[in-house]
């Protein structure tokens, strides 16, 4: 088995693995993201804490995002209200990305950024994420600081003392500037279709596109609150897949519904997953000199494939749990600038402090229109292994390290040798255990994982 990742799971808590998620109006209300708001005001907003260290006085600032969700509307509301009743400043940035939240965080020497979303999740849903002075996500430490300060006794600030609201919409542009000053080469000639998944990137991703140099065809670009990743997005590419072919594009990009993460899809309608993706950047940065340490930071479910094919381009791999919160901590404790997740969440750290679908994307592409190859041949590069995923349902997750399971895992693993792998891993947050598999054919990798899947619910169920 893969040796232990760093990170570690959510547990019981209100945050999640990405902030705090539920059905807008009945699980995330309007009170809890006020009462969330002035909790994280506290915390993260303290004028002495922050402002002396940069000399400047005055209320602390925060900025806010959402992403199109009609939910976001009355959410955004509650949040704004929390923190300029708290004594913050708040700039609303309106509809935009997760990532664009996070650089303008940065970007504007704000205390704390709010972005409401509940990524690729269908629209009744919806979350609350917060961003440190910087743009980085929350540590578990000071998400528990503020679940412990939620409803606490507090003095309210009066006349001057509460919190400025005002319209910040035009820094959209900076944060496609920014994009744009980070390309290594330009997209003149590419011919993109863009599935934006009805989302926050609706506005800027095309416009960053074409500023970069492209055709740009867009699909899911046509939000009206309540069709976000409705069929469409990274998914659903099948949509895409489809224009892709049907128009005679170079390649098709498909982002989630808040733009953190992307996914591509090749002139034949393959798709690229977040594994190809990185193996791309990896060598592409290796071969200029700026893969920092020449090592990419990945998590336990990238196929074994991509690990295979760094090795074999000298190459090191850091594993980490699910999550790139947990990348990005691998990132920052090891000094390394490239990481991500299969799913499509890449984080560049020379450029953002969290997975940008934008910015992977403008990258992968300008790496196709540097070398004059399709996104395919590229993507060459490596050769996924069949991986197959048993999800076994309402079984106790406390028993996933039970002996007689690690002795089926070991058994399978010895049978699998150097061209497989399994991995067993609870779900953070239901009754469920994960089961998968990869070897060397998919009639391998299912039958081992059905195997491992009928130990799992006789020894946990």
């Amino acid at each position: 088995m893969s040796r232990e990742p760093v990170g570690a799971s959510s547990g019981g808590r209100l945050f999640g693995t990405d902030g705090v998620r539920g059905v807008a109006g009945r699980d995330l209300t309007a009170e809890l993201a006020m009462d969330l708001s002035v909790a994280a005001a506290h915390v993260l907003g303290d004028a002495g804490a922050f402002h002396a260290s940069v000399g400047r006085r005055g209320r602390p600032i925060a900025v806010v995002g959402r992403d199109p969700r009609a939910s976001g509307e009355f959410l955004e509301a509650a949040v704004v209200a929390g923190l300029a009743s708290s004594g913050v400043d708040v700039l609303r940035l309106g509809v935009l990305p997760t990532p664009a939240v996070a650089y303008l965080t940065n970007a504007l020497g704000a205390d704390l950024g709010v972005m409401l979303s509940a990524s690729h999740n269908p629209a009744p849903d919806n979350g609350i994420k917060f961003f440190t002075r910087g743009g980085y996500k929350l540590p578990d430490a000071v998400e528990n600081e503020i679940e412990q300060r939620l409803g606490e006794k507090w003095d309210r600030p009066v006349g001057p003392a509460v919190g400025r609201v005002r319209e910040a919409y035009g820094e959209a542009d900076r944060y496609v500037s920014h994009l744009l000053t980070t390309l290594p080469h330009r997209l003149d000639g590419l011919r993109i279709v863009v599935d934006c998944a009805h989302g926050a990137a609706h506005m800027v991703a095309p416009e960053a596109l074409l500023r970069a140099g492209a055709a740009v065809e867009t699909i899911g670009a046509a939000p009206d609150g309540l069709n976000i990743n409705d069929g469409v997005g990274s998914t659903h590419l099948t949509p895409l897949r489809e224009a892709v072919v049907e128009r005679g594009a170079d390649l098709g990009i498909a982002y989630d519904g808040d733009a953190d993460r992307c996914l591509a899809v090749t002139a034949e309608g393959e798709e690229i997953d977040g594994d190809q993706i990185m193996a791309i950047l990896a060598l592409a940065m290796h071969a200029d000199g700026r893969l920092a340490k020449d090592t990419v930071v990945a998590t336990v479910m990238s196929n074994l494939g991509f690990k295979i094919a760094l090795r074999e381009a000298g190459l090191s791999v850091v594993e980490t749990t699910v999550g790139d919160r947990y990348v990005l901590e691998a990132m920052q404790d090891g000094g390394y600038n490239l990481g991500g997740e299969q799913s499509g969440h890449v984080i560049m750290l020379d450029h953002a402090t969290t997975g940008d679908g934008l910015l992977t994307s403008l990258h992968l592409m300008a790496e196709v229109a540097r070398q004059g190859r399709s996104l395919g041949e590229l993507a060459s590069v490596m050769t996924k292994l069949p991986q197959v995923l048993v999800n076994v349902r309402d079984v106790a997750k406390s028993k996933a390290s039970a002996p007689e399971l690690r002795a089926a895992v070991a058994e399978a693993e010895a049978g699998l040798g150097e061209t497989g792998r399994v991995l067993i891993r609870p779900s953070g947050t239901e009754p469920m255990i994960r089961v998968m598999v990869e070897a060397a054919s998919q009639d391998q990798a299912s039958t081992v994982a059905d195997r491992l899947a009928r130990v799992v619910r006789e020894v946990c169920g």
